[in-house]
């Protein structure tokens, strides 16, 4: 019987390191996990802590690769890992693209904050929503969904069985699309409302031309948006249980995708 650790790494070694490739792929670029906050040792060892749960909770058989068959599985399971990880990670993207759109809308695209976690300049809205998204996220125990969704991928897709073609590229285009569709509906709100206060400017700045519209609409526009964003925070609390559904779906589509090759 596998007794010990020892036993597991010395009589499914090959499928071990299978594993901690395709767990290791979903942590490095999943929008959780792959967090600056989190040390790298705590994640290589939470890694290596899962793989070692997984190999005797999934069903896989030992099978001995020659050398260039364990490249290429190494290769195809960090390629899955990493699209499992890219899909979560295109999902929390749409806050930040919701949040630039209403940043242009506002006036507040002038201004960017930086995000310590990627080093980069983020709209401040998108950060908003991110980070609102985030603690929802983890809250709803979304984190425990990615590693379920890492385990069942075993059922969809073995070791070294995945089928890499063109649906696969097709697959991401939809998810792409989707993203922008949802990114627009979240700040669709705020973008109408605006652009009635643009016109209700415009008509002013018609009727009463000696009110300087410019110095009278920055103000307004920006208390009115977040007067809005305010108001529908209900309606985002309740888009985020959409989104996060559509994360899950899709990964289990892309599986579904490089399971059969259509």
């Amino acid at each position: 019987m596998e007794n010990t650790i020892l036993d597991i790494l010395m009589n499914k070694y090959q499928v071990f390191i299978f594993i901690l490739i395709r767990t290791t792929g979903i942590f490095i670029i999943s929008p959780i996990f792959s967090r600056n906050n989190i040390p790298n040792i705590l994640k290589i060892g939470f890694s290596f802590i899962m793989s070692i749960i997984l190999v005797n909770v999934v069903n896989v058989e030992q099978t001995i690769f020659n050398d260039l068959e364990f490249l290429i599985v190494c290769t195809k399971e960090l390629v899955i890992g990493l699209m499992i990880g890219f899909i979560s990670y295109l999902f929390f993207t749409l806050f930040y693209l919701s949040g630039q759109i209403i940043d242009m809308q506002v006036g507040f695209s002038m201004v960017n904050v930086l995000d310590p976690q990627s080093n980069t300049q983020v709209p401040i809205m998108g950060n908003f929503y991110y980070m609102l998204a985030t603690v929802i996220f983890l809250i709803v125990n979304g984190h425990h969904f990615l590693i379920e969704a890492l385990v069942k991928s075993y059922e969809y897709v073995g070791i070294g069985t995945a089928i890499f073609n063109d649906n696969l590229l097709k697959q991401f285009i939809f998810i792409i699309g989707k993203i922008f569709i949802i990114a627009f509906k979240i700040s669709s709100p705020i973008l109408v409302t605006i652009i009635l206060v643009d016109a209700l400017l415009g008509i002013l700045a018609r009727t009463m031309p000696q009110m300087n519209v410019f110095i009278v609409g920055l103000p307004l526009k920006i208390i009115i948006g977040i007067s809005i964003i305010i108001a529908s925070l209900p309606l985002f609390f309740t888009a985020l249980q959409h989104i996060f559904n559509n994360m899950y779906e899709e990964i289990f589509n892309f599986l579904k995708v490089i399971q059969k090759g259509w």
